[in-house]
């Protein structure tokens, strides 16, 4: 799941050097952390949230296959 989410990231951003991924594990949930360079914020989020709920939505999709649950949130 980590690098499903790193590898879109960084073909979104501008500067991939700086995407920064991290899995906290907590009870039954699996949190990814995405960090993205400040300038490369927009591009990740899109216009109304489109890009970032769409991430969501494919990582959910490929958790549902493991029987996970997985949240990705996008911090600054």
């Amino acid at each position: 799941m980590l690098e499903l989410v790193e590898a879109i990231a960084k073909s979104l951003v501008d500067d991939p050097e700086a995407v920064e991924v991290k899995e906290i594990e907590d009870n039954q949930t699996i949190i990814i952390e995405l960090r993205v360079a400040p300038g490369d914020m927009g591009k990740v989020i899109g216009k109304q949230g489109r890009i970032a709920k769409a991430l969501r939505t494919v990582v959910k999709a490929a958790a549902m296959k493991g029987n996970m649950k997985v949240v990705v949130e996008i911090v600054q």
